[in-house]
């Protein structure tokens, strides 16, 4: 028995190696970063909001300087006011004495207007006088809009890497965690190889960074447990890097459309969202995930998403409170008890901060509303069919911005609401989609709207009409017109006269257009010929027909096919020589002849033949084929009929036809009492016939 090996010692471990530092963060959470889940802790979401957006698209409009004071005014109020002008105190709600007496130098531009039989809308001077006969237009907000976001897009990577929604027409939400993931991997190599042991539960090294440049971004302060001198984790790297990513965008847009913007940065939506408009105008806050209780505990819940309105009410009403910061001391459980089950956990842990709604990249429009509150009301419909065609042209001027004209995205219903002192009224009807969407198509059908309305009771005094079209569809793609399906020029010409090789093949020059199976030359009676009569045919050749009319009689036979015949005739002899017994020679071997006889002694012991003659055709046809025969006969009497022929073979046929039938059911009838099977011949086969 073998002594045991000693023991070795393994190499002593590095006390340094040891008490290495590692991440809270494992790389588990580095791969859901890469897919932007939303329970990544890594996450990085921005919100970029425009600075008084209608203001400064005047203010761009106009050339007008950025520290001017401008408001932007609709009908005797004020919809948007500038920054320099907040300054003066001036706000959306006063009134346009009451501004102007504020800021003497205010500038005031009223917004664009549709004007009553006009077709396109306009800046028009007075406009505020005339709100009877004008209508509001936001299209020019619109306009500038989409080239903010055309922008924002162009400077982010493609998708899927990029992820944007279009949160109103002022606002953007951005997902950069992909983006993000992809920048930590070229930054820190140490963390873009596999996980040790392929164990993505293993935490990440520590970045080696100690020190974040934030530039001058406004940082919010970590909570009251946290402190600036710990070392940054790997969130705080992703912050980072999602910062400098907005920064970047806010100057594009900046330097290319001369508009400013405010950003939030957080690890979600609605954390974002209130951090854009922490620092404003033209400032970004960051909101570290160390410090969002901080940050949430400033604000009052009815500034949260959702937490405003009744929910809102209901919670001040039932806690006495207001502040995010007061009602973070109350437990899960006084919630649910007080709010219900799922309404008290959402709140318990969105003044937590913890939202995971997905940033949505769809941002195309689902509807399109055109409205107006009339004063003094409309009293008749002469008036409300006016208004009609201003509301379609106005809808469908953004639908050509959407692509309608090119079948990009079109409509399929229309909607009109009508108000009547305390009544609203509503009719809907389809778009047709068997024709391209147009403005007079939209008006006609408002019309009939606007005339079912009027007909089913009264109409007027009419206060408000709003017109809108929803249930957006993207058009068809890879339709073709019919030019798509036609050849023209060289190709047709080849298609018509087919080139040929040296070897007298047939070049194929048109493999893009299948050629379509040739239209037959012959009716249906002829097709039925050429199914039904196989066989018989396929017996002529074998047995010349010696009638008077056959068609044999009519075309004298070449040579070659005399001589071809006489061979089919001498072998056909030597063959039924055979068979019962002749002297002749066969040409067949011995053993192949035995064959065939033994199997032709089978089949007359197991099922005699029986046969007649055909006085149309001249030829021996097996009993139970008379009626499929003389069904084959009658057919070609028709078949030269209705090619002028008159032969007599046709008048033989039809005479021969009533008897025909009756024959048919009665062998049809013998034969089911004999229990006999009659096999038809498929194509390719043929009977031979016996004595």
């Amino acid at each position: 028995m073998s002594s045991s090996q000693p023991y070795i010692s393994s190499s002593p471990i590095s006390p340094s190696v040891g008490h290495l530092k590692k991440s809270r963060f494992t790389y588990k959470h580095l791969s859901q970063l890469a897919l932007s889940s939303t329970a990544c802790p890594l996450r990085v979401i921005a919100h970029i909001d425009l600075d008084a957006f209608y203001a400064q698209c005047e203010g761009v409009r106009l050339g007008i300087a950025e520290d001017q004071p401008l408001a932007v005014q609709q009908w005797q109020g004020l919809i948007a006011v500038n920054y320099p002008a907040r300054e003066f105190g001036l706000t959306r709600f006063i009134s346009i004495p009451e501004a102007k007496k504020l800021c003497p130098n205010l500038i005031m531009q009223h917004v664009a207007t549709w004007r009553e039989g006009d077709a396109k809308w306009a800046y028009h001077e007075g406009a505020f006088a005339d709100i009877a006969t004008h209508k509001v237009s936001l299209d020019p907000y619109r306009l500038e809009s989409r080239r903010i976001l055309s922008c924002i897009k162009d400077f982010l990577p493609a998708p899927p890497v990029q992820r944007v929604e279009k949160a109103s027409v002022d606002e953007v939400f951005l997902d950069l965690s992909a983006q993000i993931h992809s920048i930590l991997l070229e930054r820190y190599p140490e963390i873009s190889g596999p996980a040790p042991y392929d164990d993505l539960t293993e935490r990440l090294p520590r970045p080696p960074t100690t020190v974040l440049d934030w530039d001058t971004d406004a940082l919010v302060d970590l909570d009251n447990d946290e402190t600036e001198d710990d070392d940054p984790d790997w969130d705080d790297i992703a912050m980072l890097i999602g910062s400098e990513i907005v920064r970047s965008v806010r100057a594009a847009i900046r330097e290319r459309l001369k508009y400013t913007c405010s950003a939030g940065i957080a690890r979600n939506k609605m954390i974002a969202k209130l951090g854009s408009a922490h620092k404003k105008p033209n400032q970004q806050t960051i909101v570290r995930n160390r410090a969002v209780q901080q940050f949430m505990g400033s604000f009052k819940f009815i500034k949260i998403r959702n937490l405003g309105g009744k929910l809102g009410e209901e919670v001040v009403a039932k806690f006495g409170t207001e502040q995010v910061g007061e009602l973070l001391d109350v437990s899960l459980g006084q919630l649910k008890a007080k709010l219900g089950d799922d309404t008290g956990s959402w709140v318990y842990d969105i003044i937590r901060g913890e939202d995971t709604s997905e940033v949505n990249s769809r941002t195309q429009i689902k509807s399109m509303l055109s409205a107006k509150s009339f004063r003094p009301t409309l009293n008749s419909y002469d008036q409300a069919v006016k208004w009609l065609r201003i509301f379609v042209a106005d809808i469908f001027t953004r639908l050509v911005e959407e692509g309608v004209l090119e079948n990009k995205r079109r409509p399929k219903t229309i909607n009109l609401h009508h108000r009547q002192g305390g009544q609203m009224r509503s009719r809907q009807a389809p778009i047709p989609s068997g024709r391209p969407v147009d403005e007079n198509v939209l008006f006609e059908i408002a019309k009939n709207l606007l005339g079912q309305i009027t007909v089913d009771g009264r109409a007027w005094p009419c206060a408000n009409l709003q017109l809108s079209v929803g249930g957006f569809e993207e058009g068809p793609t890879g339709n073709r017109g019919i030019g798509g399906f036609l050849i023209r020029g060289d190709e047709a010409k080849a298609k018509k006269h087919p080139l040929q090789d040296g070897d007298d093949h047939v070049l194929n020059l048109g493999d893009s257009h299948p050629e379509k199976r040739p239209k037959s030359e012959h009716g249906a009676i002829q097709r039925f010929l050429s199914r039904q009569g196989t066989s018989h045919e396929e017996i002529d050749e074998e047995i010349p027909s010696t009638h008077p009319n056959s068609n044999h009689d009519k075309v004298p036979p070449s040579p070659q096919e005399v001589s071809s015949d006489a061979q089919r005739a001498r072998s056909r002899e030597e063959l039924t020589a055979q068979s019962v017994g002749g002297d002749k020679v066969s040409p067949w071997p011995l053993e192949s002849r035995n064959q065939f006889q033994q199997s032709r002694a089978n089949e007359a012991r197991i099922s005699p033949i029986e046969t007649f003659f055909c006085n149309g055709c001249g030829k021996a046809i097996a009993t139970t084929d008379k009626g499929e025969h003389e069904d084959w006969h009658f057919a070609k009497s028709i078949a030269a009929a209705e090619r002028g022929n008159g032969s007599r073979e046709a008048t033989t046929a039809s005479e021969a036809k009533p008897k025909n039938l009756v024959a048919a059911k009665r062998f049809g009838a013998s034969k089911a009492t004999a229990g006999q099977t009659a096999k038809r011949t498929e194509k390719g086969q043929s009977r031979l016939a016996f004595a």
